[in-house]
């Protein structure tokens, strides 16, 4: 099979299309026919070298797909032969034509949904999950501002946010940005390029502060969350372009004002995919299958490419 995989850390022409065994599966693992691969932001994090702990190469990047089950193995009891389905791969191996994964990795996929938007339900839906409802805890009524609410993870976050009976405030950088915020449900939108646009913002809440916040560029935004946040208000960072990598590399620092975090006694979370324990996943699957019987969870999908083009994307 064609797999697209680094023997090297980076730019994108270290990504190569490469003949590769059809992995067998085993035990509890099914084989699955990949109709669609998702593309995240770590996939090139990984590829690029920026994180402390990294894995081993060379390795088949990618972290989720949507196909069809080719085959399963003995002790598999919940899929079967022909079945539309997600694979979550925590340990990467998306880029390819068939995958093998544990079915308790899994998620049946609806006839609703296309391979494509099905290869976007893991990454951007249990991180957005995970910083809403596992971290800050939020609450029906609040107040939410997503900070790149145009991108997978702030479309996802906007969904889910709506579902549960907040108000979101979202922004992104281009009028199509703002326009896929609008689809995803956020009651209001501001362009995070124009100057003032968090005065804007802040101004919705009544100047009382947003009651969440999830970051997708901590490295520039988190000094000036503090001052957005509401009393007791909560901020989840999920996403930053400061690489980590050990020394000698020094990663951008951010300059924050302790204060009003004393001020407002607010709480900031990191929060990582990996983090997931086995638990919150089946809790966050049964809430991405519900979401998406109920019809509010419709992910967006901004551009295809072929396998090929991997470099590209």
């Amino acid at each position: 099979m064609k797999a697209v995989s680094i023997k090297e850390h980076g730019p994108p022409s270290v990504l190569k299309v490469n003949q590769v065994a059809i992995p067998v599966p085993v035990n509890t693992e099914v084989l699955v026919k990949v109709y669609a691969a998702g593309i995240n932001p770590v996939d090139v994090y990984i590829r690029e070298g920026a994180f402390l702990n990294l894995p081993p190469l060379p390795r088949i990047l990618g972290k989720e797909v949507a196909g069809i089950v080719e085959t399963a193995g003995p002790k598999v009891q919940k899929f079967k032969v022909g079945d539309r389905v997600t694979c979550c791969l925590p340990l990467d191996g998306g880029y390819a034509e068939y995958v093998t994964c544990d079915e308790s990795k899994v998620l049946p996929l609806s006839e609703t949904l296309s391979f494509s938007q099905g290869a976007s339900l893991y990454v951007a839906y249990f991180v957005a999950y995970r910083a809403l409802v596992t971290k800050c805890n939020v609450q029906k009524g609040e107040l939410l501002l997503v900070h790149g609410a145009s991108g997978a993870v702030g479309v996802a976050a906007t969904q889910i946010a709506k579902a549960r009976g907040l108000k979101v405030v979202g922004t992104a950088s281009t009028e199509a940005g703002l326009e896929t915020a609008k689809i995803a449900g956020a009651d209001f939108v501001f362009n995070h390029s124009e100057e003032g646009y968090l005065a804007d913002a802040y101004s919705i809440t009544g100047n009382k502060g947003f009651d969440a916040i999830v970051e997708n560029s901590a490295d520039s935004n988190l000094g000036s969350d503090f001052l957005m946040l509401a009393q007791g208000g909560r901020i989840a960072i999920i996403g930053t372009k400061s690489p980590l990598k050990p020394p000698p590399h020094n990663p951008k620092l951010v300059e924050v004002n302790p204060r009003s975090l004393m001020y407002t006694e607010g709480r900031v979370y990191g929060v990582k995919l990996l983090g997931v324990t086995e638990n919150e996943f089946k809790v966050c699957s049964n809430a991405i299958i519900d979401g998406i019987e109920e019809g509010w969870l419709r992910p967006v999908i901004a551009q295809e490419y072929k396998l090929s083009q991997a470099p590209e994307a």
